[in-house]
């Protein structure tokens, strides 16, 4: 594949993209380069300040650029529902991007709804909004669904069995976990959206320095994660390439995992990568998308048909 960069993508004037995690970040980066190219961007994130803020910094980037904000919470299955019930009423939705996410929480915590506060976040939060969300999608003639995952699902720690780490917790198995969940679903939601001209994508960023990496706690955080950055992270724009190319290449397929090329998976070209052994299990896969809706009490039956 020749060498990607975001001046390739096609214009995508009369198409929306809305990002979750849209107000920093991967996000902002996403937002501001489709922006650059034409489209309206809806920015969700649970702060309507910071929101606004990174609204203006999108409109910077050219002139005539449309922005909207939708207060969103992820941990928190009510407001899901209130922001999901608002896009799903009025909007079409082109380009979704599942983006948002925690990790490095020192200690176990809980979501309003009684989560593990990664997982639910990451996961289980994003599966209740896209399920909520989706009579928006599916008026878009040709949707597109970008989630973003992580290297971290690879780690043998992300195994999906005690998926809400109630016999033992450490920081980084729930945020594989979470990470490996978001694969597995995707790859469902493909499945499921086979003969429709939905196109859902799973991506993961590469070592990359990003807001995520900023809840680290402690003497060693606040040392290792600035010296790590340094020495083998590429850079936060970067690091929103494989999100862009999966929402505007028209040489990606849906189920396909996309990532950085190069052995440090830093390079910034994005292209298929491997996936997680196992992450392509259909009984998993099934168990896994069940859990969801009884966890959430979000039915989501996707379809196969989208707007004509």
């Amino acid at each position: 594949m020749n060498h990607w960069t975001p001046d390739d993508i096609p214009d995508q004037s009369g198409r929306t993209a809305l990002i979750t995690g849209g107000s920093s970040g991967i996000g902002l980066e996403t937002a501001r380069v489709l922006a650059r190219h034409g489209a309206r961007v809806i920015l969700a994130g649970r702060g309507q300040t910071r929101l606004d803020q990174a609204a203006e910094t999108v409109r910077a980037v050219a002139s005539g650029v449309r922005t909207g904000t939708l207060v969103l919470d992820l941990a928190d299955l009510s407001s899901i529902r209130d922001a999901a019930t608002r896009i799903a009423e009025t909007e079409t939705i082109d380009l979704l991007f599942n983006n948002a996410g925690v990790m490095n929480l020192p200690e176990r915590q809980l979501t309003r709804d009684g989560f593990e506060m990664t997982v639910g976040t990451n996961h289980l939060g994003h599966f209740a909004f896209d399920a909520q969300v989706w009579p928006a999608v599916r008026r878009s003639p040709t949707p597109r669904v970008v989630t973003v995952s992580a290297i971290a699902a690879r780690w043998p720690m992300g195994r999906l069995d005690d998926l809400m780490s109630e016999k033992s917790y450490r920081a980084m198995g729930a945020y594989a976990k979470s990470k490996r969940a978001n694969i597995v679903y995707t790859l469902e939601l493909a499945r499921r959206t086979a003969l429709s001209r939905l196109a859902a994508l799973v991506v993961h960023p590469g070592s990359a320095m990003t807001g995520l990496q900023q809840h680290g706690t402690g003497m060693l955080s606040r040392i290792v994660t600035p010296v790590a950055a340094r020495l083998f992270m590429g850079s936060a724009d970067g690091a929103a390439w494989p999100s862009l190319y999966a929402a505007t290449s028209r040489h990606v397929s849906s189920g396909q995992f996309i990532g950085p090329a190069g052995r440090d998976q830093t390079s910034d070209t994005p292209k298929p990568a491997k996936l997680p052994t196992g992450a392509n299990d259909i009984d998993a896969a099934r168990r896994l998308w069940t859990a969801n809706e009884q966890l959430t009490g979000v039915p989501f039956d996707p379809g196969t048909e989208t707007a004509p």
